[in-house]
């Protein structure tokens, strides 16, 4: 077998496990707390930055499309789970960040959401885990870079 063949099953395995868990986790959050994976993917980010996010840097962090984030960041703000703050010297500028209820509210849904993935990996070490984050991270490196080459970007922190 080439070493091509050998990253296209590990790719494939990774993509297996990986779908495996959110299908997971999509079901349990919309049963405990009717929501979905993307809004707590959003509110999990935010809580991250106190300071909140311009909508652009939440896009960012997330790796997907403003329109994407738009949609989300409008209901939890109608919810009350997210305000919008100014951002001083640029008017059609905002940040997100979580209010007090959406920090409660997300606290509550990051425990289970942590004893959930906790359950689910149960077989894996500590050690094992720290060692395949590790590797995962290698391998997040390596396919950034390599989309550098085939597109030619500049790297985020490049001056």
């Amino acid at each position: 077998m080439t070493a091509a063949k050998d990253r296209v099953r590990l790719w494939l395995r990774l993509l297996k496990v990986v779908r495996g868990i959110e299908h997971q986790l999509r079901d349990n959050l919309r049963r405990d707390y009717n929501t979905t994976l993307p809004r707590f993917d959003v509110m999990s980010a935010l809580s991250r930055h106190p300071e909140g996010l311009k909508m652009s840097q939440l896009s960012g962090v997330l790796r997907v499309s403003n329109g994407n984030v738009t949609g989300i960041a409008d209901r939890l703000s109608d919810e009350g789970f997210v305000e919008r703050i100014a951002v001083p010297g640029d008017r059609r500028a905002t940040r997100l960040r979580l209010t007090r209820e959406g920090e409660a509210e997300f606290a509550r849904q990051a425990l289970s959401h942590e004893k959930w993935v906790d359950l689910m990996l149960t077989d894996v070490t500590p050690e094992d885990a720290r060692a395949m984050a590790a590797r995962l991270q290698a391998f997040a490196d390596a396919a950034d870079r390599a989309d550098m080459e085939m597109n030619k970007k500049e790297p985020e922190n490049a001056q």
